[in-house]
């Protein structure tokens, strides 16, 4: 791939490659129908006019890539949820005025009695590793490495305030901290425990503790022990707890790694920041030319497919065009594309939490990953696809968690529920505005602009 691509055409639908994956998208009639509260289509619609007006659609709203070794290349079979069927889910857990705010849980302390933990969120690299994306120009580790620090709690909870606009949400005020679970006189630096302890208050929970498989950090938390102690701590007038975690963390034995999990119907969520680590991104082979929005590049989308010997899908005509959210995204984002300094590597570090913060909280709102369109609420199979994927909620799910706000917790109508959406929008437009210098976000400004100008 060039450095110097200009990402001419763009992949509106998903690539040649979905159909070798088995992966068959809802066809326009349908995503419509998704939207509605009776999960069929409006009177009178017209299937000429839905086409049309689905074909105008995805130049906001473009279909999932569906990329070798995607998530819906490992699972195309994963079923939509449509808003009717979130509606009716009984597991789902509607806000309310006794239950309506977000608490966000910052990072736990390293006591002194465990200061070895703070050497386990630093990623272990080659010099030749350290580089800024692939085919990038070297980052020199002694100047990045020591400047760089994992993202903090404040600006992550800005967002989550923006985004879900109408949720309240607050600092979790009981700090956590990490102790030993060994004896003083069983404790060795040299290897690693099989446990700490994850104390608040009290009380405390046992964490498992592992090497790490890849051998990208010298140890890993595990996920599910982190989950329990959530549940513990979780507030009575919680809506949801999302931790955050500053290492690596693991869900069972025959996982790497886990960027976040939730479980929705307990109201828990966790999320890390070591794996989202700029510094790690040439291991990982991320372009930082072509993450969102620049992942809808078709020249890129056809190289990747061609990996596979899939012949690409000829470009439409309509894929050159100059308007469209999408396309104002991308001519905002390429300005950008590519860190330059450690300040934009810290932006482009956060920007990757605070989209993975909102999409697990997604869950807690009984949302499943999203099949219909590239979402925010997608699944991800690797970082790869994790940095491919919008920071936009698609039409579907943004009916689900503006109904859920406007109109459950607010006691709102349709009027109300379309109001706030346009209110959500310009909340988000605000707070990108304030993080454009790094290619998420000035993305997602101008693609916020777009839709507010166009009312989309």
């Amino acid at each position: 791939m060039s450095r110097c691509c200009l990402h001419e055409h763009l992949q509106l639908e998903c690539s040649a490659f979905a159909a070798e994956a088995g992966f068959v998208r809802a066809d326009a009639s349908e995503r419509v129908a998704a939207t509605t509260i009776s999960g069929k289509l409006p009177p009178k619609s017209k299937r000429q006019r839905i086409e049309k007006d689905a074909k105008d659609l995805a130049h906001s709203y473009p279909g999932p890539l569906v990329l070798p070794w995607d998530d819906l290349n490992l699972d195309p079979d994963d079923e939509p949820q449509s808003f009717k069927e979130w509606l009716n889910m009984q597991s789902r857990n509607k806000p309310t005025q006794e239950r309506h705010t977000i608490y966000v849980v910052e990072v736990p302390e390293v006591t002194d009695e465990v200061s070895f933990m703070s050497g386990w969120t630093k990623p272990i690299l080659a010099s030749d590793e350290v580089t800024n994306g692939k085919d990038g120009p070297p980052i020199e580790k002694p100047e990045f490495g020591k400047d760089l620090e994992p993202p903090v709690a404040e600006p992550i909870m800005d967002y989550i305030e923006a985004f879900y606009h109408g949720i309240t949400v607050k600092r979790f005020d009981q700090p956590l901290r990490y102790i030993s679970a060994e004896k003083k006189r069983e404790r060795n630096p040299r290897r690693l425990p099989k446990c700490i302890k994850l104390a608040y208050g009290k009380r405390s929970m046992e964490i498992s503790v592992r090497a790490s498989r890849d051998g990208v950090f010298r140890a890993q938390l595990n996920l599910n022990d982190m989950l329990d102690a959530a549940i513990d701590i979780l507030p009575d007038d919680a809506y949801a707890i999302i931790l955050l975690v500053d290492h690596d963390i693991y869900e069972d034995e025959d996982d790497d790694y886990c960027c976040g999990r939730a479980y929705g119907g307990s109201r828990i969520c966790v999320v890390q920041s070591a794996r989202y680590n700029p510094l790690i991104d040439n291991r990982e082979k991320i372009q930082h030319d072509h993450l969102w929005p620049m992942s809808h590049c078709k020249q890129y989308v056809d190289e990747l497919c061609a990996e596979e010997d899939v012949l690409p899908i000829p470009a439409k005509a309509d894929s050159r065009i100059e308007w469209g959210a999408i396309r104002k995204a991308v001519q905002a984002a390429e300005k950008i594309s590519r860190p330059s300094s450690a300040e934009e590597l810290q932006a482009l570090w956060f920007s990757r939490v605070a989209r993975t913060a909102v999409h697990e909280l997604g869950h807690c709102f009984g949302m499943a990953h999203c099949v219909y369109y590239a979402c925010n609420m997608q699944g991800t199979a690797s970082m790869k696809e994790d940095g491919r994927q919008p920071p936009y909620f698609c039409p579907v799910c943004l009916t689900k968690v503006s109904f859920a706000v406007a109109v459950e917790l607010q006691a709102g109508g349709e009027h109300q529920r379309l109001a706030y959406i346009k209110a959500r929008n310009e909340k988000l437009t605000r707070f990108s505005d304030y993080w454009r210098d790094t290619a998420l976000f000035a993305g997602f400004n101008a693609w916020l602009k777009d839709m507010l100008e166009h009312e989309v």
